[in-house]
């Protein structure tokens, strides 16, 4: 399961930085118009708001886990999460707490 957890982090930062890459071509470079564009209609601001909560929970899970365990590397998990996505964030955080010592 290790190299599944990897290979769909690695797609969690890929396909979905190609979206992103993409609007910032069309649009210029601005995180505050993509936050605007987020929240364009009330199903991208749902969906925004799922994936803000799952990122939240995430971090509490891996903050709570890595304290208990000790697997400080899970830690790699909260900034792939805020910086990529919860797509790479989460199953990064399944691969680390799997790769033996």
């Amino acid at each position: 399961m290790r190299l599944v957890w990897l290979a769909l982090a690695l797609w969690g930062a890929i396909h979905p930085m190609r979206w992103f890459l993409a609007w910032f071509a069309e649009n210029g470079v601005s995180l505050s118009g993509l936050v605007a564009a987020w929240h364009v209609n009330a199903a991208t601001s749902g969906l925004v708001w799922d994936l803000t909560i799952a990122a939240a929970t995430l971090t509490v899970w891996v903050v709570v886990e890595s304290r208990r365990t000790g697997n400080w590397r899970g830690l790699l998990a909260i900034p792939a999460t805020f910086l990529i996505g919860v797509s790479c964030g989460l199953p990064l955080y399944l691969f680390l707490r799997r790769v033996d010592v």
